[in-house]
């Protein structure tokens, strides 16, 4: 299946307030891993698998992620400047992210998440699009979830992981999703690690009231509804919630022990 044309829908919107240390100045998906956003590696995953159109929801300091995107190429490679009447600037080598193409859309400073998701929906073209948090990194094999959603033919796949408990838990029953619940899990319950595959019809569960959020009612009523299955990933995978995340992804990436760098350059 070409993977060209589908979308990858990535909620960059959200106010942080976990890793205020760090959003204060700027949002949570602008905060670096190494030298790069932590958004950057997420793109990076699923370009890696073919994946290289993004949608990227906007909402607190969006107009920075705007920045960066509109500076790329200079922000990325050395160049030549002739600082005349009109500037013309020589950029002297390529980077691999030469064939992304970036949607920014404003979706408000205060929707949540499944508002977030409907007020894009005019940019979505395929029958499905994936979905993706801004601020979560993974070894996931994308090609595998997409086979995934393709063999059971419901409306949306939920990738499940095994992190610490302080997250909220799927109830399952094989690979179906029979409850979805944010609530204290305990043992080794499996939680929402992002990663989704919905198919278009997942926009009649969604509204543009800022109300809206993903995780509540538009997942509960889905696997209500027998249309939610769950892709389980046992491999690495980690947010970056907390400053103490944050630290803990940059101590990855500082010794070169990345679990979630699946590409090959730098």
């Amino acid at each position: 299946m070409k993977t060209k044309n589908i979308p990858v829908v990535i909620l960059a919107g959200g106010f942080g307030t976990r890793l205020r240390e760090q959003t204060e100045f700027i949002p949570k998906p602008m905060v670096p891993i190494g030298t790069r956003p932590i958004l950057w590696h997420i793109m990076k995953i699923y370009s890696f698998y073919g994946y290289k159109r993004f949608i990227i929801c906007l909402g607190y300091k969006g107009e920075i992620i705007k920045e960066y995107f509109l500076n790329y190429r200079a922000r990325n490679s050395d160049f030549t400047i002739n600082l005349g009447k009109h500037e013309n600037i020589h950029i002297h080598n390529l980077h691999s992210e030469d064939n992304w193409e970036v949607t920014l859309a404003d979706t408000g400073l205060k929707a949540m998440t499944g508002a977030r998701i409907k007020k894009v929906e005019k940019y979505i073209d395929n029958d499905r699009f994936l979905l993706t948090y801004g601020d979560g990194v993974a070894n996931i094999d994308i090609k595998g979830l997409m086979d995934f959603h393709l063999s059971h033919g419901k409306l949306a796949t939920v990738t499940g992981v095994r992190p610490p408990s302080r997250f909220g838990e799927l109830i399952t029953e094989g690979d179906r999703v029979i409850e979805f619940g944010e609530k204290p899990q305990a043992g080794s319950s499996m939680i929402n690690g992002g990663f989704f595959v919905f198919n278009k019809g997942v926009f009649s569960y969604l509204s543009e009231d800022d109300q809206c959020i993903l995780e509540r009612e538009p997942l509960e009523k889905l696997a209500k509804d027998g249309e939610l299955m769950v892709c389980k990933h046992t491999g690495f995978w980690q947010c970056m919630d907390t400053l103490r995340d944050m630290n803990l992804l940059n101590e990855y990436w500082e010794r070169g022990n990345v679990p979630w760098k699946i590409w090959n350059e730098k």
